[in-house]
């Protein structure tokens, strides 16, 4: 066990199926090569395909680009909208007021 490297700190929220990477090379009937990013360095990068998922496009993943004003210092401006929820949370010897915010560079919650 101490030779194998845990992808997450807490090996109990380790994920099951990662982010999709792309195929460099069949190596075999069952075996492929993945092109796996730097901080994945020390895992091996040949699975078998038992351990692949396909991927399916979902046209509904992709985000649409909203042109914003970008100031020299790269930072925006945002200016709240609508102010859609408040309550407050109570805590042992403090109350915390929470307010959920709609901004105007946003177009959901």
């Amino acid at each position: 066990m101490k030779e194998i490297v845990r992808i997450s700190k807490s090996n109990k929220l380790n994920p099951r199926y990662m982010e999709p990477y792309k195929i460099l090379e069949r190596l075999g009937p069952l075996a492929y090569q993945l092109a796996l990013p730097p901080e994945m360095e020390k895992i091996h990068n040949v699975f078998h395909v038992s351990q692949l998922r396909k991927y399916l496009l979902d046209p509904s993943y992709i985000l649409s680009d909203q042109p914003m004003q970008i100031q020299g210092d790269l930072s925006y401006a945002e200016e709240p909208m609508q102010i859609l929820d408040h309550k407050v949370k109570q805590l042992r010897n403090k109350a915390i007021p929470l307010v959920k915010v709609l901004w105007k560079s946003q177009k959901v919650e």
